[in-house]
């Protein structure tokens, strides 16, 4: 099944089940915020700092790469942090202990967990770009109504002290009627290579789901940058 085809019949279907969905007795009794339970749901670049700021909220972990996934957990382990560790990210979902999940997998993954998670009653931060495209932006929102779930992704700047009272004194008219605004960013960044045979993937790494649905087709990356977990 095409990703647009799974995303469409996730949000459009299951209206039963819907209307029947409150949040967890978990989350209902997390009345303070230290009682919050999260999972990290691929750490193997940018989800380490959802790691390190979730602290001891966390309380699970999930990745494709079993290598990744024990280094995680046995680190935590030896600081006495003490969590269940997944491969597949839809088991994780299962868990009614769990209120809330970080993402921080390979893009083209991020709309289908952040559906199946609010379908699962779990709230969701959600690592930029939060989509593959804008339509699948939009089940994202979808399910986030449908199922009375919190969705925030990482546009941190947004949400700045600063930046909101500079917006708010151009909306007030101090810099008169703005025609236009144009933004620039300048990152270079250097190409990823390209070998001449296809790369393997290790057996530690479930090939499956690092794949999710994407197009299931050979990959020239060389290995040094494919082995990054979901």
């Amino acid at each position: 099944m095409l990703r647009r085809q799974f995303l469409g019949t996730t949000v459009g279907a299951g209206a039963a089940a819907a209307a029947s969905m409150v949040w967890s007795s978990r989350t209902a009794r997390a009345a303070a915020a230290d009682d919050i339970r999260v999972a990290v749901i691929g750490f193997n670049s940018r989800g380490q700092s959802h790691l390190k700021d979730l602290g001891k909220h966390v309380v699970a972990l999930c990745d494709v790469d079993a290598h990744v996934l024990s280094k995680s957990a046995d680190k935590l382990a030896e600081n006495g942090q003490k969590v269940d560790k997944f491969t597949d990210f839809r088991k994780l979902l299962e868990q009614k202990n769990i209120d809330a999940v970080s993402v921080a997998t390979p893009n083209h993954t991020h709309a289908l967990i952040a559906v199946l998670a609010a379908q699962a009653g779990k709230d969701v931060y959600l690592e930029k770009p939060v989509s593959h495209n804008v339509w699948e932006g939009r089940q994202i929102v979808a399910a986030a109504k449908r199922y009375g779930r919190i969705i925030q992704t990482g546009t941190q700047s947004r949400s700045s002290d600063g930046l909101r009272d500079a917006a708010a004194w151009v909306q007030a008219g101090n810099l008169g009627a703005i025609k236009y605004a144009l933004g620039t960013c300048y990152k270079r960044r250097p190409s990823i290579g390209k070998q001449t045979r296809p790369l393997q993937i290790p057996s530690f790494i479930d090939r499956d789901l690092w794949i999710a649905g994407a197009k299931d087709q050979p990959i020239y990356r060389p290995e040094k940058n494919s082995q990054g977990g979901i």
